[in-house]
């Protein structure tokens, strides 16, 4: 029996069937692989597809979104040419201005035209959409109760007409 196992004969045989059991479990291997990989990449198809379907919605979105935007702006433009929002735009400038002047006023005149520049650009970049639209939040919230039913848009005026009245006095 020593001399089986220490036949050539029998030594290749093991070898070969040692290499057959290798080979066998490789190709379950790759074929196993082969599966998992294909999995993979039909999974990243769908996942770019449905990546480009909601960039094409975003984009769509954005595009309708910024043609409300100039919709609004034009519309905002129009409404300003009007006479009475003319007026009332006139009327929140100086409101601005003046809430300006009694936080920082050293001189007045040079202060009163700074303020009145200042209050008149952001209210233009208000218009364009560049800033955030104080003059909607004041009118929502308001600066305060008022006695009268003007609105909070003229409240500033008629607190300014009121400090006036007690400066002259």
């Amino acid at each position: 029996m020593a001399d089986f196992f220490t036949n050539p004969l029998y030594t290749f045989g093991m070898g070969f069937a040692l290499g057959c059991v290798f080979l066998v479990m490789a190709v379950f291997s790759h074929w196993k692989t082969k599966g998992e990989f294909r999995r993979y990449k039909s999974h990243l198809s769908d996942k770019l597809e449905l990546d480009a379907r909601q960039l094409q919605e975003t984009n769509k979105e954005r595009a309708r979104l910024a043609q409300e935007n100039e919709n609004l702006r034009i519309q905002v433009n129009r409404l300003n040419e009007k006479p009475d929002n003319k007026l009332q735009r006139e009327l929140e400038i100086m409101a601005r201005a003046e809430k300006h002047m009694l936080v920082n006023a050293p001189g007045f005149a040079p202060a009163w035209e700074m303020a009145k520049s200042h209050a008149m650009s952001q209210l233009e970049t208000e218009e364009k959409g560049l800033s955030f639209p104080q003059k909607i939040f004041r009118k929502l919230i308001g600066p305060g109760a008022s006695s009268n039913n003007s609105g909070p848009a003229h409240e500033p005026a008629s607190h300014h007409a009121e400090t006036a009245k007690s400066d002259a006095a």
